[in-house]
């Protein structure tokens, strides 16, 4: 129906008293007035796209689109209605039974031009159910009179009411963001934000914290070249919010400042490098149960200088460069492969296609450096405690399994024998005897090696062997060490 019809139909219901089935208490104009209760024929009534519970998917699809939803076409409205459903099945499923089995309970709110302002939700399930009619109060204005009026109503009775079925997080975020964009140019910072707590219920510092969030999430839709498709940070129950909120309250603690919990000297260009790396870990953060949790990723920069990654330098610089080396490639192939197609019918799905095929290609190897970096963290706090240090160095090398297969491969040998390099250096300066017992140590494995289960071939070992021959005899440096500790005083 035609915005002309619809305003034609809802007038001649106003016209007669004989139409009105009650009143009810509503505030309108700053007072709580007894306003008329019609029932309004569903289908003279259009659902408001920019509804607070459905915003960031009528507005991703609007991007992607390039045009606003127009709900006398039947597509955008059948659209909406599917969002309208989607966003709460479960909840839908318990209230369309009792519209069935009860009626309508709870007026909605229209205005003269057919815009469904409170009961868009109500208003579907109906039209799920063939009804011909939502019972409602007729505003005396059209949607676009005075929208600042219409958001007040709006945003009062969708969010400022604690009965109402809850909002995804996102939704709150981009509500707090319409209605400052609306408000900023009549109204000064304070007004606005004072305005914003009473409509949405919520304190002045959660609005604050909402407009940073949703700023947040527009730079991480820009990062990732999805710019306004707000549905691409939304994915429901992956924990994406809980990540935001953290990366909002680190770049808070450390951009344009010098925190004592970063790592000496740190700049603005380390908070960027900090925000894009999260921003990575944030789209892995897909599809449901990911691999990794809050928890991992608060080891970046949450908390003290000394629990995080943020907090040291040479841990950080590590880290981020082997998060660099893992994403890139995989970034450049997806972008090779599966390029942005904004031409596409379902944008959504194409691109969280592109995002799980990340998700899949990364997510294992980025939690492996989370806790390889977890490692050395704590190996580095531990730094003062030698004996723990050396206690579970010498618990992970025995429990390694030499049967395994894995055992094998040459870098894991050339480790092996690193870490008697590594203790070797370590005795250098410390103790004699502990050095002599491990080349003494040494000397009687390979006096009892076991040629069998060699794997290296006979060449090679050949070879290494000319090499230890070439070595000073061992007689003749311990001759020479007498020598020296003779002569200490």
């Amino acid at each position: 129906m035609t915005l002309e019809k619809r305003i034609q139909e809802i007038a001649v219901i106003k016209s007669n008293d004989d139409n009105i089935i009650g009143h009810e208490p509503l505030l309108w104009n700053g007072a709580i007035r007894q306003m008329a209760v019609y029932d309004v024929r569903l289908e003279h009534l259009v659902y408001n796209p920019y509804n607070g519970r459905i915003l960031s998917r009528t507005k991703s699809i609007e991007k992607s689109r390039d045009r606003d939803l127009d709900m006398s076409k039947k597509e955008d409205f059948d659209l909406v209605a599917t969002l309208l459903w989607e966003s709460s099945k479960s909840r839908n499923n318990q209230t369309i039974k009792d519209l069935n089995d009860k009626g309508q309970l709870k007026t909605g709110i229209i205005t003269l031009d057919g815009i469904i302002i409170d009961g868009n939700r109500r208003a579907m399930l109906l039209n799920r159910l063939n009804k011909d009619y939502f019972r409602a109060i007729i505003l005396p204005i059209r949607f676009d009179e005075d929208p600042i009026k219409i958001e007040e109503l709006e945003t009062t009775y969708q969010m400022g009411e604690d009965e109402k079925l809850g909002y995804n997080p996102i939704e709150k975020y981009l509500k707090a963001q319409q209605l400052y964009t609306k408000l900023i140019d009549k109204y000064s910072e304070e007004e606005v934000l004072e305005k914003i707590k009473t409509w949405m219920g919520e304190s002045k510092e959660k609005i604050k914290d909402y407009l940073k969030i949703v700023k947040l999430i527009d730079e991480y839709l820009v990062y990732h070249e999805y710019d306004e498709i707000y549905a691409m940070a939304d994915t429901p129950n992956d924990g994406k919010e809980d990540l935001f909120l953290h990366l909002k309250k680190w770049l808070s603690k450390f951009f344009d400042k010098q925190s004592s919990d970063g790592f000496d000297g740190y700049t603005n260009f380390d908070v960027e490098e900090l925000k894009f790396i999260c921003f990575d870990y944030i789209r892995a953060k897909i599809g449901g149960k990911s691999s990794y949790d809050g928890k991992l990723f608060r080891e970046i920069a949450d908390g003290r200088r000394d629990n995080h990654f943020f907090g040291d330098e040479e841990i950080w610089n590590d880290f981020k460069g082997k998060h660099n080396e893992i994403v890139t490639p995989h970034i450049q192939r997806i972008n090779s492969e599966m390029p942005i197609d904004s031409s596409s019918n379902n944008i959504v799905s194409h691109l969280s296609a592109r995002d799980k095929e990340f998700k899949d290609s990364v997510v294992d190897e980025l939690e492996e450096n989370i806790k390889q970096h977890m490692m050395d963290l704590g190996y580095k706090k531990a730094s003062k405690k030698p004996m723990k240090l050396t206690t579970d160095a010498k618990k992970a090398l025995q429990s390694i399994d030499t049967k395994n297969s894995s055992f094998e491969d040459k870098d894991v040998l050339n480790d092996v024998a690193k870490v008697s390099e590594v203790t070797a250096e370590l005795l250098r300066t410390k103790s004699i005897n502990a050095l002599i017992d491990q080349l003494m140590y040494t000397i009687g494995a390979l006096e009892n090696i076991e040629l069998d289960r060699i794997i290296e071939n006979k060449e090679e070992s050949l070879e290494s062997l000319k090499d230890l021959r070439e070595v000073r005899p061992l007689d003749k440096l311990a001759y020479e060490l007498e020598k020296r500790i003779k002569a200490e005083k």
